[in-house]
């Protein structure tokens, strides 16, 4: 469901993406923009950079951050870099260099501002391995060589919430414009959406002006749960996409005093929240590698689903990055649980959607919302490489409910990161250096949770035992 824009908004709808810097200096007169956001995405998803006067981004379009961005937790916090770089080296700048194809406007700024995502290098010219874009791009380029082009298309889940400035308080529904808040699921609810029209009008005009291809939104399953589906296309830009489209939604949602929240399980008694990805493999002439000029399916595609099957467990600390992402991956909870695959078939974590030969495809739902888009992209490609590659055979498809054989995959952060430790093919492809730097993050994430004392706690231990 899309609302409908006003004629005034759509006189705004702003061009995306240029080639060169000159091209930027005409995109930027031709906006009046005054500011320009200059942004990387760090292992947790977050925009790092500098906000800079259009005039010197112009004079200097590259800039200089410590390499230590990208070894930095979701509390703010380091890791023991031992095992990774040394102390010195974490200090030591990288060089950001905007890649031009994605300019765009910042819509909801005050002032007229621009966003560009820049990539990352060492001095000598070397991409930093440890940056979420040269991961997936590292990925994309095992492809190349074997003259395929991976295909995606990502569904993202999640809640718009009511303001909640004290963590110590479990999250609610926030009221809609009748005035009152949703009090039961509304799953694929039209008037649960028009709800929240107002938000999501700015929602689809901040998308516009920014190039954000949205196909659908919907109501799902859990209360003010949301979904939206974007359409299909390259593996790197539709990681920016989820990148921007994540800022979009959370800025939309502040401006009508609304929280929206990607995390995988905000509410206790609600469904978690994923971020399912499809993929299909293309030749050069465009041809789906998935299908035989029969229409029948190909060893490729048995291969990718098995490669998928296999190193699902050991992706799973990407999948699934925190100690709250592992609270959506239950039994009974609605999310898949194990490594099956089915035709049409929900209850597995990799799905073939009904479609013609010419679309056949692979959906993984194993994914949480609070994934990293480019790394999430990367892990899944590359199992389905490593499957293709060797010429794995998956196991027999599953059409009844997968969930009764219990859950396949791994329960904690800390047993994902010893599989994803222990995966050398992974390493390979996604880089050592880049796997060193993931694995201490997450690591000193899961130190600082432990150092935490939950509400579960002192409610039943306190005490009885």
């Amino acid at each position: 469901m899309k609302p409908k824009h006003s004629k005034a908004k759509r006189e705004h709808t702003l061009d995306r993406g240029v080639s060169t810097l000159d091209e930027a200096a005409a995109w930027f007169a031709r906006q009046s923009i005054e500011e320009i956001e200059c942004v990387v995405p760090d292992l947790a998803g977050v925009a790092r950079g500098k906000i800079m006067p259009v005039r010197k981004f112009l004079g200097a379009p590259s800039m200089n951050l410590p390499l230590a961005v990208f070894y930095q937790t979701i509390t703010g916090d380091f890791p023991e870099f031992e095992g990774a770089v040394n102390a010195v080296q974490s200090d030591t700048d990288i060089f950001l260099t905007p890649d031009f194809a994605t300019l765009a406007a910042v819509p909801w700024a005050q002032d007229p501002t621009a966003q560009v995502i820049h990539d990352a290098f060492h001095p000598d010219g070397r991409p930093v391995e440890e940056a979420p874009r040269q991961v997936l791009r590292r990925v994309l380029a095992l492809y190349s060589e074997k003259g395929w082009n991976p295909i995606v298309a990502p569904e993202i889940e999640f809640y718009l919430v009511d303001r909640n400035t004290d963590p110590d308080y479990p999250l609610k529904p926030p009221v809609g414009r009748s005035g009152r808040p949703e009090t039961g699921r509304q799953g694929y609810s039209i008037s649960a959406v028009n709800e929240f029209d107002a938000l999501f009008e700015d929602m689809y005009e901040y998308s516009e002006r920014q190039g954000l291809e949205i196909d659908t939104l919907i109501h799902e399953s859990g209360v003010a749960q949301m979904e939206i589906n974007l359409r299909h296309g390259h593996p790197l830009e539709l990681a920016d996409q989820v990148f921007m489209m994540k800022r979009t939604i959370r800025e939309a949602a502040l401006e009508h005093e609304i929280y929206a929240t990607f995390m995988a399980k905000p509410m206790a008694s609600e469904p978690g929240s994923a971020m399912h990805i499809h993929q299909s493999i293309v030749d050069r002439k465009g041809r789906n590698l998935f299908s035989d000029d029969e229409g029948q399916e190909t060893a490729l595609f048995h291969g990718f689903i098995a490669g998928q099957q296999t190193y699902l467990p050991a992706i799973m600390a990407i999948l699934a990055p925190y100690v709250n992402s592992y609270r959506r991956i239950a039994r009974d909870s609605g999310a898949p649980v194990n490594t099956q695959w089915g035709y049409d078939n929900r209850t597995c974590g990799l799905r073939v959607p009904p479609s013609d030969p010419a679309n056949r495809r692979l959906e993984n739902r194993i994914p949480s919302s609070d994934a990293n888009p480019y790394l999430a992209i990367a892990a899944t490609l590359a199992a389905g490489y490593l499957g293709m590659i060797a010429g794995l055979k998956p196991s027999e498809p599953v059409n009844t409910d997968a969930s009764v054989a219990g859950v396949q995959l791994p329960r904690s952060l800390s047993e994902s990161l010893r599989l994803f430790e222990a995966c050398k093919p992974l390493v390979d492809i996604l880089g050592p250096t880049f796997c060193a730097a993931y694995d201490r993050v997450k690591q000193a994430e899961y130190e600082t949770f432990m150092r935490t004392i939950s509400p579960w706690e002192r409610e039943f231990l306190l005490l009885n035992v």
